[in-house]
């Protein structure tokens, strides 16, 4: 195993973390940030009001996303042990 397939392993798995983080955690800080603006306009400090909208929009992401990210996922694994021959060699 040569350090240029150690590291595009490396490289591949932190990008395919960067996808899964991306598709769950942009919308809900979009979303986060439009009930903070919501919040600091009409001065209503309610923590529920800023948490239910994010948890909602991560599960619907997650359900939306969800088979995208499996495939994604499982695609790498496939690839990662269908190449531990000739990793070893």
């Amino acid at each position: 195993m040569t350090p240029e397939s150690t590291v595009d392993i490396f490289r591949e798995a932190i990008m395919l973390v960067i996808l899964l983080v991306s598709i769950m955690v942009v919308p809900a800080l979009i979303v986060g940030l439009i009930i903070s603006v919501f919040q600091a306009a009409t001065q209503i400090n309610e923590q529920t009001l800023s948490f239910l909208p994010r948890l909602i929009t991560t599960l619907t992401m997650l359900m939306i996303f969800g088979p995208f990210l499996l495939n994604e996922i499982i695609s790498f694994v496939q690839n990662l042990v269908g190449n531990i021959p000739s990793l070893i060699s």
